[in-house]
Formats: structure tokens, C-alpha cells, sequence
């Protein structure tokens, strides 16, 4: 066994512990990270990652005239996240989040010279329920790739670095060591050799994300009011976020909270070229494209459309008979509004081209799209809706698809958008009209587009499953980031940061996320800790 010793041990190499390791060389101390992955893969699913960002009352926003403020965005966020009574820990880490998100989120990384999009996405707008008032998304230009290479190339080149930070990949930590009433560091394996390690600390910093890449114990801790976990569900989430330190923190007698409260997706399809088990890719749906449950019926009666309300669409795919659904497009909405959430299907973003981002605005993404009609096995095309329909039941190798019931939702639409728009009384076409008064939402969305048009043909069929995303739940912290035990105490020498901690409290979403919180809440929960690790305070 190889047996050392450091200052501050941080277990997880994504963007919390890259954010947590630079704050602490700034602070003078010295740190070691363990990641299970590979040092290519150094920075984990923020490198995949959209790279989008909750902010409140930002240049950006003002800028487009909008008059936010931390109280309405606090508002917006009870509204979402429908705590329980007893959530202390988690209502106090979201006012946290929402009054000091601009200060100590987005102006720190403006200051390690990170630009945003000018134009600020609006997502999670609320449907049954409010959600976000204004637009609120900030994406990082260049994506998670651009955020991750810049704050890593940070860390890795930082003045103190030769001296005061380690790095480590192939680590696979599967036991923190307690000493008395402290953690004393982590133990585990050095999964290319095969040779076990100890590594004592000072300090202790739990940063190894959620439990979405074990879909296993997504199984076990679905949400109960959603009914039963669907026969299958992709992972999009990281394949070593598998909870294995929730239990290790568990058995050390810390407070794990809410791994129930999950933020899957409703539109995941496989991965064309898959690099882990079941990979899956999150879709952004298209807003005109019509949402069907397995057997080719529109879901409703509330129609199904993107940027309300995230967790609606899970729960109404997982109250029907099968839990998987089609949406039915043509190639004129795919080449407008098709999209693949995360940096490696939005090369234009990612590599800050703008001029090739202009004409992907302008003239669609035709190239993504041809990828996915020929390359992903959940795309199927046809010219008419008889073809579209054997296409469909010969994928799934069913009859579940009802030629009849398609062909009626289909007609019934494009009916609706032939009376014109002052007699529109579809919910879809309406939310579509809505989001096109926002400008950033118009030049990806199309004016009413039919499903059949002659001229738009082929008709495509996206087959679309549940897919593991984010993990809201986690290990409860305080306030300062310190892992408390069943009693409310911190823990000696633990801390946990980002999506292990819920980004904050155990759970700092509660049921339902406002999006861009995620990486936000990585950052904030990383700083506060080292700051509170050195002795100091971020927040006062």
C-alpha cells in the first residue's frame, strides 16, 4: 500500500474541485487531487457540458432591459422548488446562491477571463407553476470545454502550483479514514496497477458528483410520485458519478439527503458513437415538432414543449403505459430548431467562432442534423406518414405506433396553423408564439410551421427516452460547506462541494431547478469552502 500524507485532499477532479484547488493555492495552502478518470478527462461533465449559468441582475441583463433582482429570483426559485418544512439547510444555501450567484460566481470568473453569450437564454419560464420571470441562462462562450480549459490551464499553471498541488488520475477512492471525531484522508485503489493507496489530510474535500452515472441507483431512488423507473433510462451523466462516497459518507456517520430529487431529461437518444455504457445524449427539443407517447398520440392535454418546465415533461412520459416517446418533425424544424445539449455537438460555440455560430443561426445546423438521421439509432425519416409509421414500429420492433391516431394529431395541427394565427387554440402554437417574442428565442424557432409540407420533407421520427442527467440530492453541508452528521454537526476535516453536497445543503433545488444553477452551484460551494478551509469568509 502506498501510504502518504497532504494538506487538503480533494476527491474529484470536475469543475468543483478544479474551482476549490485554485481558490486554496490563492490561499496559500497545498492540495492534492484524486480523480478516478483519466487526465485527458480532467474537468468531468462540465467539459461536456452546455455551459450555461444562473445569474441574477447581470450587464448582460440590463443591457436587454430587464429589471432583475435577487427577491424576484428568490421568489421564482420557492416557487420551483417546493421544499419540505424541515429543508433548512437547503432554502438557507439557495438565498445563498441567489444573492451573491453575480458577485462571487459570475464577476470571479469575468475576473479569470471567462466571457458570456451577450444574448441570456430563457429556460424554465414555468407552466402550471412559476418559474423563471426573466431569462436567466448566461452560456459561457466556448461552452463547459472553454470553462473547464480555462480555470484548469489556471490551476495548472498557477504560481504556487510546482510546489503546492498534486494531481492523480486512475484513483478510485472507496474509503475515507476517521480518526476519533475527524476524517483523517482516503483510502482506496490505483485501479491501472491494481495497487491500494492511503493518503492522509488535514482536510478532506468530497467532490465526486452525483449518482447518475449508476442507473442502478437512479433505479432505486426514483421519485415515487413519478411511479415506477422506466424499463429504460440513458445515462448522460458522468459513468464514475456512481455514488460510491454518498454511502462512504453515510457509513461516517454524515447526512445524505434527497437522492430522490433528481433532474433527468425527457429527450435522450443513444449516442452515435458512445464512449461508456448506455451514453446517451440530451436532445434540446424542437418547439415545433409534435411530442407522442409510444403509440403515435400527442401527449396531453397539456401538449409537451420545451423551455416551461423540464421535470413536467418527465412526469407526463412516465404516466403513460410505455415510458418512452417520439417526437414528429420535419427536416425544415430540424434544420431550425434542432439542437444537442453540451460542447461536442455545438463546435460553433465551443471553438468561439462567431461567424460559423451566425450562419448556424441563419441556416440551421444541417450538418448535426444529417449526423443524427444517419448515425443515431433513434432517428428514423419517410415522405409520408405510412412510411414514417412502419419505420417507427419496425425500430422498436412493435405495432405500438397507430398509423390512425398519428395521422389525426398530425392533421389536427397543421388545421390549427392553416386558420392562422389570430384563431390559434392549440397550447403549443400559443407557448410558441410566446417564446418568439423573445429574441433570443425567435431566431431558433420557427413561424408556425406544419408537419406536412411538401417542401419540408422527410418527415423524421426522433425516438426519445429518459436520460440521467443531475443529482439534487446529496450530502448536507452547513453553510461554510462542512459535512454535517445526522444531528445537524459538522464533521471534523470533511467537506463536499458542487453536485455531491446537491450544490449545496443536500439539496439546495429542493424538487425542481431553475437551470444554470448546476455549474454555478459547483463554483460557489468550491470557493466557499477553500475560503472557509484557510480560515477565512467568502460571504459576510
Amino acid at each position: 500500500m502506498q501510504k502518504t500524507q497532504t494538506e487538503i485532499l480533494i476527491i474529484g477532479g470536475g469543475i468543483a474541485g478544479i474551482a476549490g484547488a485554485l481558490e486554496l493555492l490563492n490561499l496559500g495552502k497545498k492540495v492534492w487531487i484524486v480523480d478516478r478518470d483519466r487526465e485527458e478527462n480532467f474537468g468531468g461533465l462540465a467539459k461536456e457540458s452546455f455551459g450555461g449559468m444562473f445569474f441574477v441582475d447581470t450587464p448582460q441583463q440590463r443591457k436587454a432591459g430587464m429589471k432583475d433582482n435577487p427577491e424576484l429570483a428568490l421568489e421564482d426559485w420557492w416557487a420551483t422548488a417546493r421544499f419540505e418544512p424541515y429543508d433548512h439547510l437547503p432554502k438557507a444555501w439557495a438565498r445563498q446562491y441567489v444573492y451573491n450567484c453575480t458577485e462571487h460566481i459570475y464577476h470571479w470568473l469575468r475576473g479569470q477571463k471567462i466571457g458570456f453569450f451577450p444574448v441570456v437564454h430563457w429556460v424554465e419560464r414555468g407552466l402550471f407553476r412559476p418559474g423563471n420571470s426573466y431569462p436567466r441562462f448566461h452560456m459561457v462562450w466556448g461552452t463547459g470545454y472553454e470553462l473547464v480549459r480555462v480555470l484548469g490551464n489556471q490551476l495548472k499553471n498557477h504560481p504556487k502550483a510546482k510546489e503546492n498541488l498534486k494531481l492523480s488520475f486512475g484513483y478510485k477512492v472507496e474509503e475515507l479514514i476517521r480518526d476519533g471525531d475527524r476524517i483523517t484522508g482516503a483510502a482506496g485503489i490505483i485501479e491501472r496497477s491494481g495497487a491500494t493507496f492511503e493518503i492522509r489530510s488535514e482536510v478532506t474535500v468530497v467532490a465526486t458528483g452525483g449518482i447518475g452515472g449508476n442507473i442502478d441507483k437512479v433505479r432505486d431512488n426514483w421519485y415515487k410520485p413519478w411511479g415506477s423507473p422506466p424499463e429504460k433510462i440513458l445515462n448522460g451523466a458522468h459513468e464514475f458519478g456512481t455514488g460510491v462516497m454518498h454511502d462512504e459518507v453515510e457509513r461516517k456517520n454524515g447526512n445524505v439527503t434527497h437522492l430522490d430529487w433528481m433532474w433527468p431529461y425527457a429527450a435522450g437518444v443513444h449516442h452515435p458513437r458512445p464512449t461508456r455504457p448506455n451514453h446517451g445524449l440530451s436532445l434540446v427539443p424542437p418547439k415545433s415538432a409534435l411530442w407522442l407517447n409510444y403509440k403515435g398520440e400527442r401527449i396531453g392535454p397539456m401538449p409537451l414543449i420545451t423551455a416551461y418546465d423540464t421535470q413536467f415533461l418527465v412526469e407526463q412520459i412516465c404516466r403513460q403505459e410505455k415510458k418512452y416517446s417520439w417526437q414528429v418533425l420535419n427536416l425544415k424544424i430540424a434544420h431550425k430548431e434542432f439542437a444537442i445539449s453540451g460542447s461536442e455537438f455545438n463546435g460553433a460555440i465551443r471553438n468561439k467562432n462567431y461567424l460559423q455560430f451566425i450562419k448556424t443561426v441563419l441556416f440551421g445546423n444541417k450538418t448535426l442534423v444529417r449526423d443524427m438521421i444517419d448515425n443515431c439509432e433513434d432517428f428514423v425519416t419517410a415522405n409520408s406518414i405510412d412510411e414514417l409509421v412502419t419505420k417507427m414500429n419496425a425500430l422498436t420492433g412493435t405495432k405500438d405506433v397507430d398509423p390512425r391516431l398519428l395521422q389525426a394529431s398530425v392533421e389536427s395541427y397543421d388545421n390549427q396553423i392553416d386558420r392562422g394565427s389570430k384563431f390559434f387554440n392549440d397550447e403549443q402554437l400559443r407557448r410558441i408564439a410566446h417564446a418568439r417574442n423573445y429574441r433570443g428565442d425567435r431566431v431558433r424557432t420557427c413561424k408556425f410551421q406544419k408537419i406536412i409540407d411538401r417542401k419540408a420533407l422527410p418527415l423524421i421520427a426522433i425516438r426519445e427516452f429518459i436520460i440521467s442527467r443531475k443529482t439534487l440530492g446529496g450530502i448536507q453541508t452547513d453553510l461554510s460547506s462542512r459535512v454535517v452528521d445526522k444531528t445537524g454537526e459538522p464533521i471534523g476535516g470533511l467537506y463536499a462541494i458542487g453536485e455531491a453536497a446537491g450544490f449545496g445543503g443536500g439539496g439546495v433545488h429542493g424538487k425542481g431547478a431553475l437551470e444554470g444553477t448546476f455549474l454555478g452551484g459547483c463554483i460557489l460551494t468550491a470557493r466557499i469552502a477553500a475560503y472557509d478551509i484557510a480560515g477565512k469568509k467568502l460571504i459576510t
